[in-house]
């Protein structure tokens, strides 16, 4: 099928956009680590209005866009209120894939829970309740432990759906998708879709730095954006995926460059964003 987006023309126009916008945000200031957090929340505090930018929610994307989902996982967590001030910022949807136990561990990330339940702007799902305790080859080895742990999450955050994302694992097990990185955890990803869950893996992640921030720029990463629709390599046509973590918006450094990168995003004009509940047949009955 001919493409209309990603011919090669299109293609190094929007990379040729990239390069030569001039990087002119003044909405974060240098800090030193004494004084980083406090900063941050001034220049959240101080970001100027921007106009409204409307929402596509019709189940048809015009042929001349692309969808993004941008999803954070492990919250609610060092970050969070950062995430919503941005996406609110910019007036874009979002999906927090959610782990059962870090809404207990603090009365803030409780407080954290509670803000995003109303927030229209974020979509909460399933990431588990342990996190696999972050050993996950011995956590996937039990594929019945994996389920109890996905279903205590689901009734501990009262979550409305069967939206689920792997911890440690890329897997996809939707209707039109299955796909399972590592095969060890094969068995355990086929238990949590006879048992409803909807897997949903990424294409794109944007990686943390040892110090858990943001690796490298938003340049960088639209370059990366651009390469997947170009090149075909998303799971599902004009459909991405990208995943990184609210954790890593805890530096105004990490919290300028996500912002630059939706801005840029925005203002190119070929992009819509949606919440993960609208990604093509998700909401169809598992086989």
């Amino acid at each position: 099928m001919k493409k209309t987006f990603a011919e090669k023309s299109v293609g190094k126009t929007f990379l040729r956009m990239i390069t030569v916008m001039t990087v002119t945000s003044t909405l974060f200031t240098a800090c030193n680590q004494k004084t980083e957090v406090k900063e941050t929340e001034k220049v959240l505090s101080k970001l100027p209005p921007v106009a409204k930018v409307p929402q596509i929610d019709d189940e048809n994307v015009p042929t001349d866009k692309r969808v993004i989902y941008l999803t954070f996982d492990d919250g609610p967590n060092r970050g969070t209120e950062n995430l919503l001030k941005i996406l609110h910022k910019r007036n874009i949807s979002a999906t927090a894939f959610l782990v059962g136990k870090h809404a207990t561990d603090s009365k803030k990330q409780k407080e954290n829970l509670e803000i995003m339940r109303t927030d229209r702007l974020i979509e909460l799902a399933n990431h588990s309740y342990t996190h696999a305790h972050n050993k996950y080859s011995d956590f996937y080895k039990n594929p019945e432990a994996v389920v109890n742990d996905f279903n205590i999450a689901k009734d501990s955050l009262k979550l409305p759906g069967k939206i689920a994302r792997t911890p440690g694992r890329n897997i996809w097990r939707l209707n039109n998708i299955n796909v399972t990185d590592i095969k060890s955890s094969t068995e355990a990803a086929n238990r949590l879709k006879t048992a409803g869950y909807k897997v949903i893996g990424w294409d794109l992640e944007w990686k943390p730095t040892n110090k858990m921030t943001l690796k490298g720029n938003h340049e960088a990463m639209l370059k990366k954006v651009d390469s997947i629709f170009f090149n075909d390599l998303e799971k599902t046509s004009r459909h991405l995926v990208l995943l990184t973590h609210d954790q890593y918006l805890n530096d105004s450094d990490s919290i300028n460059e996500l912002d630059l990168f939706i801005e840029k995003l925005q203002k190119s004009n070929r992009f819509v964003f949606r919440k993960v509940s609208a990604y093509p047949k998700i909401n169809e009955m598992l086989n």
